[in-house]
């Protein structure tokens, strides 16, 4: 985990895509994407149907790693508003030992603001949590501090005349967007005229390895 400041706190970036908030003992993370294969299946293209049960299980381990006694989920947990019915029974065991075990809140986002249940947990549409917003979507003439998913941001870089893509995340003063968690999800670069329209100008995108920040200025 690497220790950085956003909005007078400080956190902790790990290389899996996820925060953690020491004071308050709170792991985030964004767009789980759970069903995303099942979904694709209903409509004729078959993916191996793991992923909600890979990335329970990636999560699961964050939790125990860092003792988080808070989860906040920000947005498009799952893939569309039938997902939560689709899951699997061992899947929806491991959320469900998750969301017994800690407090957990679900953001909606714009895949799965019609679900109702969610194998436990609080649903809100946005949060403001010592200070900073939460939601799953940034939102450029927010003037505080923001924390947020959406755009699964990816940095492509060229490393001895190779293209590595990695998920990262994207920080301005006041904006930090979260890469994507889920295991089958893609990603859009962070220079994307996207993302680059909701954070503003300055942003610089962030990669924790190992006991180090790598940090990258995105184009605008």
């Amino acid at each position: 985990m690497v220790p950085f400041s956003f909005g007078g706190h400080q956190l902790l970036a790990l290389p899996q895509g996820a925060l953690f908030w020491p004071d308050r003992r709170a792991l985030l993370v964004a767009d789980l994407h759970f069903e995303k294969a099942s979904w694709f299946a209903l409509r004729g293209q078959m993916l191996p149907p793991y992923d909600s049960i890979a990335t329970l299980a990636d999560l699961t381990a964050l939790v125990a790693a860092t003792g988080a006694d808070e989860v906040w989920c920000l947005g498009d947990s799952f893939h569309d508003s039938e997902g939560c019915a689709r899951l699997p029974q061992r899947a929806q065991d491991m959320l469900r030992a998750l969301t017994d075990a800690t407090r957990w809140t679900w953001i909606t986002g714009n895949h799965d603001r019609e679900i109702l249940d969610r194998c436990g947990g609080e649903v809100v549409d946005e949060a403001l949590v010592d200070g900073l917003v939460l939601r799953h979507e940034a939102d450029r003439t927010e003037p505080r501090p923001e924390l947020s998913g959406h755009f699964h941001p990816k940095l492509r870089v060229r490393v001895r005349g190779k293209q590595v893509a990695r998920r990262c995340f994207v920080a301005t003063a006041t904006k930090l967007i979260l890469p994507a968690f889920g295991s089958l999800t893609g990603g859009l670069d962070v220079d994307h005229p996207e993302i680059v329209r909701a954070v503003g100008t300055g942003a610089e995108a962030l990669v924790p390895v190992a006991d180090r920040m790598l940090r990258f200025p995105v184009a605008a």
